[in-house]
């Protein structure tokens, strides 16, 4: 059963339920849109890559939450002078995160599994952290629902690990209903400018 649920259901769950999700929230995507465009400047959409599915890299797509104040000689201020209380708003709520459905309807990520992270980290994984792309990174994960950014870089990963070895619809389940109590009570998640110190490697 988990084999099937692993490499069919799940799938075709993340496409059924994602599509659900964009169609019912469209109206509170657009408003989010449009405040963001007003609020805090274009392009509305914020674009990165990250490493997915067996390391292939994709470009991850998240609401703004900061603007393009620069100083007078063109370099783009410190992102405390950029975030403002409408972005920080936006993280607290994880708001930001919606268009990643996209991401989860084109096949780059899944509702549930290791968060993506940067693309410069893939040189520091030991052989067992680079496990955690043998699933497609999620909207929400097992660290995430366990600590998120009070965890240590190797708890972390020990979670993404220990998911990777065991995913099961009960798992995905627990770990959305989760995700969701969470979001409600705004715990973990990080609305600081401040960044956790960058992964750079641990041992074997």
């Amino acid at each position: 059963m988990n084999y099937f649920y692993r490499f069919i259901l799940k799938r075709v769950l993340d496409i059924l339920l994602s599509l659900i999700a964009v169609i019912v929230l469209s109206p509170l995507l657009g408003l989010i849109a449009l405040l963001v465009r007003f609020k805090l400047g274009s392009p509305v959409i914020y674009k990165q890559s990250r490493p997915g599915l067996n390391e292939r890299i994709f470009i991850l797509y998240k609401f703004r939450t900061m603007t393009n104040e620069r100083d007078h000689e063109g370099n783009l201020l410190p992102d405390n002078y950029r975030l403002t209380k409408f972005g920080a708003f936006l993280r607290s709520t994880s708001l930001d995160e919606l268009p990643e459905l996209i991401n989860i309807i084109k096949g780059d990520m899944s509702f549930i599994g290791p968060r993506p992270l940067r693309v410069e980290y893939l040189r520091y994984y030991n052989k067992k952290q680079k496990r955690r792309h043998n699933v497609r990174p999620g909207l929400s994960g097992l660290a995430q629902t366990n600590g998120r950014n009070d965890l240590r870089w190797e708890e972390k990963f020990n979670f993404d690990v220990y998911y990777v070895d065991n995913i099961s619809f009960i798992m995905d389940l627990k770990i959305f209903l989760k995700t969701i109590i969470k979001v409600f009570k705004r715990e973990g998640i990080n609305t600081d400018t401040a960044q956790p110190e960058k992964f750079r490697g641990t041992s074997e």
